[in-house]
């Protein structure tokens, strides 16, 4: 596939995802018990994916992806996260390292990966860097990795390292089976999503398979791809949290109504009322800012301009605040439903991933305090770099 020029406008997408994501659903909901006893998804949920080409959501047209806007793809994953959050997550982890392997890797590494009809599946992570020397013709490497969600369904690797004597941070490309595996996924929440531990030991990918990981000018695609990898990563996280605040309170309408006109029941509680109507307010207000950051993101990368300072800040803490918002709303979900949450079931499901979700570094308490001191003006000549602010 040969570098096409890109456009300064986004492309947007059919809704041929989202209407997918809405048909698996019912199997989704069916098999993630299933797939939280096997540590990962199940065959029939992986070749659902497969089929309906879920994985290509950041893939560039010119690669045979559906090139989806920022709010297209928020839809998509909290449509999936209403199924079965694991199955939000791999999708939204595999489809990040596949989407921007498309948009930024030379001719020849994207050549070499995008082969056949079917969006390649690729897994890893990128937030501890390993090592990388460089060698002829590429590097040599090395390093040990936590947290490669869907790992177990891909065929390669998208792992960071740092290139000795530059300090430059990269992303490398290669195959799964380069790489030794640690099956140890012993965890509170998402079990389905397999982030198992994998290390590489001198493993040479050639340059054509790398990129750098603070990189915003795509090689192929349109205006996406100038938000850079951790922007795209916001969006994963708040599509996420998004379908998971929503699936807790759809099970909770439905154990109150199940339980509605029996003598005694937490149902005729006005302090229970109050509450849902709360929980409600913070989701749909939540998702509100979400989608009101992204909007006016989307309006300056149509017009060929990148994300302005303020822009970087609120998408952020719109991440910050939907996963905090959700997080209050599982707290309310789980004391309201009583001992039914403490039993297998959606809520005990979704109250665990949910509290796994939140462990993630995007939503640490030190993004939000960033975010604060650039909105009480207190940055001046700083811009983001990854998840905090540094000299511009």
């Amino acid at each position: 596939m040969t570098a096409t020029a890109t456009s300064g406008q986004l492309h947007v997408g059919t809704t041929d995802l989202l209407e997918h994501a809405k048909r698996i659903e019912p199997l989704l909901r069916e098999q993630a018990a299933d797939g939280e006893a096997a540590g990962e998804l199940t065959p029939d949920v992986v070749a659902a994916l497969d089929e309906g080409r879920t994985l290509g959501m950041w893939v560039p047209t010119a690669v045979g992806g559906s090139e989806l806007t920022p709010r297209q793809s928020l839809e998509v994953l909290e449509q999936l996260a209403l199924g079965d959050p694991s199955t939000s997550w791999v999708v939204m982890a595999a489809s990040l390292a596949v989407g921007v392997a498309g948009a930024y890797l030379p001719d020849a590494g994207v050549a070499e990966i995008f082969t056949g009809d079917r969006i390649p599946v690729m897994a890893g992570q990128g937030t501890r860097p390993g090592t990388a020397k460089p060698v002829d013709g590429g590097y040599e490497v090395s390093g040990s990795w936590s947290f490669a969600s869907g790992i177990k369904h891909a065929g390669w690797i998208h792992t960071a390292a740092i290139i000795e004597g530059t300090g430059e941070p990269r992303i490398f490309n290669l195959r799964v089976e380069q790489a030794t595996l640690i099956d140890n996924w012993d965890v509170l929440g998402l079990r389905a999503t397999g982030s198992i531990d994998y290390d590489i030991d001198s493993v040479f990918v050639p340059e054509e398979r790398s990129h750098p990981v603070l990189i915003d000018v795509p090689l192929r695609g349109g205006g996406l791809y100038r938000l850079g990898i951790i922007n795209i990563g916001c969006i994963c996280h708040s599509g996420w949290a998004l379908g998971v605040g929503r699936r807790l309170l759809d099970e909770l309408r439905e154990l109150v109504v199940a339980k509605a006109g029996r003598a005694g029941t937490f149902t005729d509680s006005d302090a229970f009322h109050d509450g849902f109507a709360e929980a409600e307010a913070r989701l749909r207000a939540a998702r509100a800012f979400v989608f009101e950051a992204w909007a006016d993101v989307e309006a300056s990368l149509d017009v060929g301009q990148p994300c302005s300072v303020r822009q970087d800040t609120l998408v952020r803490l719109a991440l910050n605040n939907v996963t905090w918002s959700v997080h209050a709303v599982a707290e309310f979900v789980y004391a309201a439903a009583g001992t039914t949450a403490l039993r297998e079931g959606a809520i005990q499901r979704y109250f665990r991933d949910l509290h796994a979700g939140t462990q993630h570094i995007t939503s640490a308490p030190a993004v939000k305090q960033a975010c604060g001191r650039e909105l009480a003006g207190l940055a001046d000549g700083k811009r983001w770099v990854f998840l905090d602010l540094a000299d511009a």
